[in-house]
């Protein structure tokens, strides 16, 4: 799945902003949100599919952490974007 459209939904960019702070389980997640275990780890599967987030396992836990390097990739799209956009209103 592509990342812009992982990005559309509220609870994906939520969860991303739960990771920004430090790496999490899906149990730790789900304690954020009024949703089962099983909707956090659909959520999870999209970030991860789409390259946000990837994950690693620490004994009998699987945490998850923000891929960085994709995130600087949307970021520097966002900024070209931003620069023509602000090109154009000065024309």
């Amino acid at each position: 799945m592509d990342a812009y459209k992982a990005l559309s939904e509220s609870t994906r960019r939520k969860i991303l902003e739960l990771l920004k702070e430090r790496d999490m389980t899906v149990n730790e997640i789900t304690g954020y949100f009024n949703i089962s275990q099983p909707s956090i780890s659909h959520h999870l599967s999209i970030l991860k599919n789409s390259g946000l987030i990837e994950s690693s396992k620490e004994g009998k836990y699987v945490k998850y952490s923000l891929n960085l390097i994709v995130l600087h990739e949307i970021m520097g799209w966002f900024m070209k974007l931003m620069n023509k956009v602000e090109e154009e209103n000065f024309k």
